[in-house]
């Protein structure tokens, strides 16, 4: 719990984490003055030798960093697991509680209502959860308190002495008396404690402390209690051992019992699919899950979300897995492989924090390793050996989830190294004159992109077919960047393209991995905002501009190593930063001051005019081709799986929330 990203817990968190220490991000278009971000801020201090032997191993090596990066993810696939799971055992085991007390229902019946159940409960996810969340806490609080209460109950009635099992002495004689059977029977005691690995993940929505006293106060007496006192019950009565649990629970409060714990199942199975919701949501950020549709479910609370497409999909592998299966002991044998592995990948994670981040001995963290990892390994190959059993599942859909994910990221990724590859030359643009050698439109152009610098093809390739655009342009590249929010004063960076004549700028707007970039706000005018203020803004800073041919008299100067963070504005009065690239900007001649005294004001109503004539959003409509001489696995997976997910998930104006009237696509074919 001591690790967090900016108060975030779970997988992706600590990813993020080490790839703000150590060049490990998978993410393109990272810049210098990301760092400057509020939410960036983390503590210098020097390497380690260890801790600078380990981050030259995973910069020098690119196939560490990607077997990292498929670490991590083959860690989320079983947390989205874990979220298909759940919610299928946990109504199957609370419903079918109730055959003891009607024996004529046939398990079919039991399978049919949990099923309805279960329909009921997706298709209320649209709703969202504010609306009956303030019934989750006092559920979950009855339920503890209902276990803890019969457990109790067990063992002042039928074994006192049940305390002693307290002693690891008995683990141990456990252990030796039953050898292979006892190890093999940790897959299943590896379910008592399902559901710790959420607590980091939910680490974001409450505080460490809190989760602390609750855990220590709370939940582990109430759970000791319940489970001493079904071994107490089980201790007098060996017979009952399939549905021990309900037939431990005094007559008198049954029905009472049943159902709170089927309010606490549906409860259970919430803050899975919730979690579900949060994971691909971060995916997607990272550019490792195709593009869904994220809905808002609550205006006060920004973390509670609804996919459709991933409700639906979850509810249909729910029902597939409630009705394939039919018994909680083979979902169980699954839901704990599945929890496991998370719990491995979260230890190894953590023992790089260690090293990485904390700049701890190597000793130290191979400690920690050792001795957290050596009982995980143990559960998990307990574990393995329930796979024919029902722990099947979770690999082959983990195995799903994870060619689906690296093949989106890979597909992503070198169609971003193309169009890096195959920008507009700045020197051609420069030699065009005032109109660029083409006739200018009234209005604003807005050309969204994935590069933080220079023209990208795109452009170059509309004009060449239409030699006329807007009378403003301006480059927008929507990006995430490794931290989880982004503050809204700090989203934007303007910078200028080309020399002021051009009426060409750059607008980066970044978000977080947890932030939505579907904001309630009125982008445009803002963007507009933005645009004047850094005009304004431009002459005051007092900057003498430097174009690539000025360069030669400052002698040598290698422009695209100057870093943009060194000629970054503050503006006090919106506390925004603006970013004068030297890559993009073109200085004026110095004898032309009367000009530069008279151009911000302007080109401020030249941009508030152009905006009262419209705007208009140019996207690249690209597809993937892999090229002839690429191998069959590759060509597979560009030209078949990555073009099937490219052509059934949202498009890139559905997630920029571009308005259908006013885009414009421009079709590309780009080999990978």
């Amino acid at each position: 719990m001591s690790t967090a990203d900016n108060g975030e817990g779970g997988t992706f968190a600590l990813y993020s984490l080490l790839c703000r220490h150590a060049r490990l991000s998978i993410l393109p278009n990272q810049q210098a003055i990301d760092q400057k971000l509020s939410a960036y801020a983390m503590e210098r201090s020097a390497d380690t030798r260890q801790s600078f032997a380990m981050k030259s191993v995973f910069e020098k090596h690119p196939k560490f960093r990607q077997g990292l990066l498929i670490f991590v993810l083959l860690g989320t696939c079983m947390a989205i697991g874990d979220g298909i799971l759940t919610p299928a055992i946990s109504v199957l085991s609370a419903v079918s509680g109730v055959q003891l007390k009607i024996t004529e229902l046939h398990e079919n019946h039991v399978v049919l209502i949990s099923c309805v159940i279960l329909v009921v409960l997706f298709s209320l996810q649209h709703h969202g959860t504010h609306r009956v969340a303030f019934m989750f806490a006092p559920i979950v609080t009855a339920w503890l308190l209902c276990i803890s209460s019969i457990g109790i109950y067990n063992i002042l009635r039928w074994n006192p002495h049940i305390f002693c099992a307290l002693s690891p002495t008995y683990m141990l004689k456990f252990l030796k008396s039953t050898g292979i059977e006892g190890w093999i029977s940790l897959g299943g005691v590896v379910l008592s404690i399902t559901g710790v690995e959420m607590m980091f993940a939910d680490l974001g929505h409450f505080s460490a402390l809190s989760i602390k006293i609750a855990f220590t106060v709370l939940v582990y007496p109430s759970l000791i209690l319940a489970y001493m006192g079904e071994a107490a019950f089980l201790s007098r009565h060996h017979e009952d051992l399939q549905g021990s649990f309900y037939k431990a629970i005094p007559e008198a409060v049954f029905w009472p019992v049943f159902i709170v714990a089927t309010f606490a199942a549906v409860v259970a199975s919430q803050a899975a699919i919730s979690a579900t919701f949060s994971i691909i949501s971060q995916c997607c950020a990272l550019n490792c899950f195709p593009r869904v549709k994220i809905v808002h479910t609550s205006r006060k609370i920004s973390g509670q979300i609804y996919i459709p497409e991933v409700n639906w999909m979850l509810m249909c592998l729910c029902l597939a897995v409630t009705i394939g299966l039919r018994d909680t002991n083979m979902m169980g044998h699954a839901y704990g492989l599945a929890v496991t592995t998370v719990m491995l990948v979260t230890t190894c994670l953590m023992a790089m924090v260690m090293i990485i981040v904390w700049k701890l001995q190597i000793f130290t963290a191979v400690a920690f390793l050792v001795f957290f990892g050596s009982m995980e390994l143990l559960y998990i190959s307990a574990s393995f050996c329930k796979v024919p059993e029902g722990g099947w599942i979770p690999l082959a859909l983990s195995l799903i989830f994870l060619t689906v994910m690296y093949v989106w990221n890979y597909g992503t990724l070198q169609k971003h190294q193309f169009d890096a590859e195959n920008k507009v030359s700045m020197n051609r643009i420069l030699r065009l004159g005032p109109s660029l050698g083409m006739v200018r439109v009234p209005g604003i152009g807005l050309i969204y992109t994935n590069l933080v610098t220079g023209v990208p093809a795109v452009f170059g390739h509309f004009v060449t077919n239409l030699p006329a655009f807007h009378q403003v342009l301006v480059f927008v590249c929507v990006k995430s960047v490794q931290v989880p929010y982004v503050c809204e004063k700090e989203r934007f960076l303007i910078s200028r393209v080309g020399r002021k004549e051009h009426s060409m700028f750059r607008c980066i707007v970044r978000y977080g991995y947890k932030n939505l970039q579907q904001e309630n706000y009125d982008f445009e005018n803002t963007l507009v905002s933005e645009l004047v203020q850094f005009v304004e803004k431009e002459k005051e800073s007092g900057l003498g501009p430097i174009t690539e041919e000025s360069s030669r008299e400052f002698g040598n100067l290698d422009i695209e190593a100057l870093d943009a963070s060194e000629l970054t504005f503050n503006d006090p009065s919106h506390e925004e930063n603006s970013v004068q690239s030297s890559h993009d900007i073109q200085v004026m001649k110095s004898g032309d001051e009367q000009l530069e005294n008279s151009l911000p004001k302007e080109e401020s109503l030249q941009i508030l005019k152009a905006r009262e004539s419209g705007l208009a959003y140019i996207l690249g409509h690209s597809h993937a081709k892999a090229k002839k001489s690429s191998s069959i696995i590759k060509q597979v997976a560009i030209d078949i799986v990555y073009a099937f997910l490219s052509r059934n998930c949202r498009g890139p104006d559905v997630v920029l929330n571009v308005p259908h009237a006013s885009l414009l696509e421009v079709g590309m074919i780009y080999y990978v």
